[in-house]
């Protein structure tokens, strides 16, 4: 399987970094794994749902 590092999918989902590790910290992020200081995710991961809009919301509680 092949990864990716935080910088690499903040870039590709359009968010920073800081959230991307926040969100592989909480496990929302399908197959996330931490090796050493690097969180290790998958290419072909999903960026979640934010929970923190009103339209993220209502589809977050679905």
């Amino acid at each position: 399987m092949e990864y990716m590092s935080c910088p690499e999918a903040a870039k590709k989902w359009g968010i920073s970094g800081r959230r991307v590790q926040i969100l592989c910290r909480e496990k929302r992020i399908q197959g996330v794994s931490k090796l050493g200081y690097m969180w290790l995710i998958p290419k072909d991961a999903e960026k979640p749902i934010d929970g923190r809009t009103k339209q993220g919301k209502e589809l977050y509680h679905e």
